[in-house]
């Protein structure tokens, strides 16, 4: 049994923390249950948790039960907790960090927090809308928590809000339905701060990212889908924009991607043939990096004249163990595979 006093059915002041190791993205949870677990930090209270995500203070607390028992948080003082997830004897691969919150972001979302906490939780949605439409200076802000869409839109549709407001509603709104009305305001979702809280949101969805990223060059997508800024989920969506817009791009945003990441986006690329103006710019290229010809050597849609061409580079003729990949790739000219 858990040695836990409750106050109106939530642990007073207990702050949930993951606990080191765990790899999250084994666990089984729902897009709201994720979302919720993407703001513990160990500085917000459950109750709080229960404001940010717009989930009731019991479904905050069984979930936090829940994930103690598992291992995925750090038992809260008295209490017994399970054997965790992750294998003791095996070190878990590390899942990637997004970049923390200055300690004076981190601060002031906190004192905005507690404001609206205390002056707008327990209104009615509806008037809690009204307010929106005319609040100004720190309750703007602080109204930003609230999980409501319809009151994300009444605070974007106040001649006041700027970037501070667009910021914390990408970092802390809890419904995909809400971030689209931010991102359909063009000029607050083009600020770099906006975009990387939402990069960082689990409730963004594909179709989201797609538009955010369709004035993008290829690499800065490339760069995107890889970065400790961004969540799992949309890692993976940007790596399916990134397949999408190559189909389509110039060669010349082919190319820069191709020399500018050594070709490490090739293996995600399989199957997308290149037209002739990208092959006859990659043949035009001098090549000086080993992984850039290695992971073209792996690449299947690597046409004939790429290949021959690599065949021909002095350092490629100097490695006898890379001039026999580039020989037996499925592309390479028949008179090339005979030596």
């Amino acid at each position: 049994m858990r040695d836990v006093s409750y106050n109106g059915g939530v642990a007073d002041g207990w702050k949930p923390q993951l606990a080191a190791g765990v790899n999250l993205t084994s666990l089984q949870l729902t897009a709201v249950e994720g979302f919720a677990l993407s703001r513990v930090d160990g500085r917000t209270t459950e109750h709080e948790l229960a404001l940010l995500t717009g989930l009731s203070d019991a479904q905050v607390q069984a979930l936090v039960l829940r994930l103690e028992a598992e291992g995925v948080l750090v038992p809260r003082p008295g209490s017994v907790s399970e054997a965790p997830l992750v294998d003791a004897d095996v070190e878990p691969e590390p899942e990637p960090e997004p970049v923390a919150d200055s300690a004076e972001e981190t601060a002031t979302g906190a004192s905005l927090l507690k404001l609206y906490r205390a002056k707008f939780h327990e209104l009615p949605g509806g008037e809690r809308e009204q307010l929106a439409t005319t609040a100004t200076g720190a309750e703007l802000s602080a109204l930003c928590f609230d999980p409501l869409p319809a009151v994300v839109r009444r605070i974007l549709e106040n001649p006041r809000c700027g970037p501070e407001q667009a910021r914390l509603i990408a970092a802390h709104h809890p419904s995909s339905t809400g971030l689209e009305m931010l991102i359909n305001r063009a000029d607050l979702a083009r600020d770099g701060e906006v975009q990387r809280k939402l990069w960082r949101n689990p409730q963004l969805n594909e179709a989201q990212v797609k538009r955010l990223t369709a004035a993008k060059r290829l690499l800065e997508v490339w760069k995107l889908s890889v970065s400790r800024e961004s969540t799992a989920q949309t890692r993976n969506a940007l790596m399916r924009t990134l397949r999408t817009k190559f189909s389509s791009a110039s060669a010349d945003e082919r190319v820069e991607l191709i020399f500018m990441t050594e070709g490490r986006p090739l293996a995600s690329l399989s199957g997308l043939p290149v037209d002739g103006r990208t092959t006859a710019l990659l043949c035009g290229r001098t090549y000086s990096s080993m992984l850039l010809v290695q992971n073209i050597a792996h690449w299947s849609a690597a046409p004939p004249a790429l290949i021959a061409h690599l065949m021909k580079q002095p350092m490629v003729m100097r490695q006898p163990r890379i001039k026999k990949m580039l020989e037996q790739h499925p592309n390479a000219p028949s008179r090339d595979r005979s030596g």
